[in-house]
């Protein structure tokens, strides 16, 4: 088996194991995914599978300018367009469902402070309308408004639904809500909901439970990232954390675990676990995504040797809209241009998202 092998994912059966990974490009100006979009994920549908960048769950869940909701009719119809156009061209396509928890500001949410497990605020900056800030505190959710997001989840699956998708992927990593949640450094409630590593994993497995009520579990997806170290994201234990998480969703069946390796960020803060596959894949019985600075090379060997079952690409995908056919042709890559990663506010929008050039056939 290598990249190029066909699998069964869920429902779907894949010509590939070459994921599109997930990538906050920031285009959704007004949050209304956009025709240009349409074009951009179009352009990179002979991935086995291309999954989103993170798209919010409400308008209380937005941690940037410019990211796409599935909230309202508008956004529905907004994604419908890039659903049909994906398969019109064969591909197949999963959204990423996100609440950014404390990682935003109140400019970002109609002035209301953000909610979090505990009030414990992040590390870092974001951009907003108001200029580049401090993470702030943010508000420890009560415990009766937890069953309130858990619903804006499931709502947001079924206008997945709606949509047109193939599936979902909970977004659980990178220091947003669920991770949260999950890891003990951000979560020091002392309810049902915070604790014991079950009462820290209740959140996301009742999301699960949720969104199970509306998309088969073989086309539900999460992605998890026990190394991260975003936003001042850590956990006491996360072998024994993650773990646990790991073992439990094997009753699911899940199409897919969407597992992250850290990057040099990750490396550089702290001691974390490296790399991750290996720990955790003895202890799923499903399929995982592995991702994590994979070339060719290295994502073949990780299929055949290190019993990841895909590997998604992130970096690579933004400049090589064509990934696959230029892998298959071991011919050069492009060079993503890095300014252009995150948008360009009411510039030129389609430079560095759906500009770089594709093989020519001869």
């Amino acid at each position: 088996m290598n990249l190029f092998s066909p699998i069964q994912l869920g429902s779907l059966n894949l010509p590939n194991r070459i994921v599109m990974a997930p990538m906050t490009r920031l285009r959704a100006v007004g949050s209304i995914p956009t025709t240009l979009m349409a074009t951009y994920y179009t352009q990179r549908v002979s991935a086995g599978l291309i999954v989103t960048e993170c798209t919010m769950i409400s308008p209380l869940s937005n941690g940037y300018m410019n990211c796409p909701g599935i909230y309202s009719t508008e956004q529905i119809a907004g994604w419908e367009q890039v659903t049909k156009s994906v398969h019109d061209k064969g591909g197949r396509i999963f959204l990423q469902i996100w609440h950014c928890g404390r990682v935003a500001h109140p400019s970002l949410l109609n002035g209301e402070i953000p909610v979090a497990p505990s009030a414990i605020p992040g590390v870092g900056t974001l951009h907003t309308p108001t200029g580049k800030v401090n993470l702030e505190t943010p508000r420890a959710l009560d415990i009766d408004e937890i069953p309130q997001i858990v619903e804006q989840f499931r709502q947001a699956a079924e206008n997945a639904k709606k949509a047109g998708f193939d599936g979902i992927e909970l977004h659980g990593a990178f220091g947003y809500l669920i991770d949260q949640f999950i890891q003990d450094g951000s979560n020091q409630r002392t309810d049902k909901y915070g604790g014991s590593i079950e009462n820290r994993a209740r959140f996301l497995l009742e999301i699960v439970e949720a969104v199970s009520s509306v998309w088969d579990n073989g086309n539900i997806g999460i992605k998890l990232s026990p190394s991260n170290t975003f936003y001042g994201m850590e956990d006491s234990n996360p072998q024994a954390t993650f773990s646990y998480i790991f073992k439990v969703l094997n009753q699911y069946k899940l199409a897919y675990i969407h597992l992250m390796e850290p990057n040099e960020i990750d490396l550089k803060n702290r001691d974390v676990i490296n790399p991750a596959l290996p720990v955790f894949r003895p202890l799923y019985q499903g399929k995982i995504i592995t991702n994590g600075g994979y070339d060719k090379e290295k994502g073949n060997d990780a299929i055949k040797n290190a019993g990841a079952d895909l590997v998604s690409f992130g970096k690579p995908y933004i400049a090589n809209p064509d990934l696959p056919e230029r892998f298959a042709a071991d011919a050069e890559l492009n060079t993503p241009d890095v300014k252009t990663f995150y948008g360009r506010g009411d510039e030129n929008l389609e430079q560095g998202y759906t500009d770089y050039p594709v093989l020519v056939s001869t």
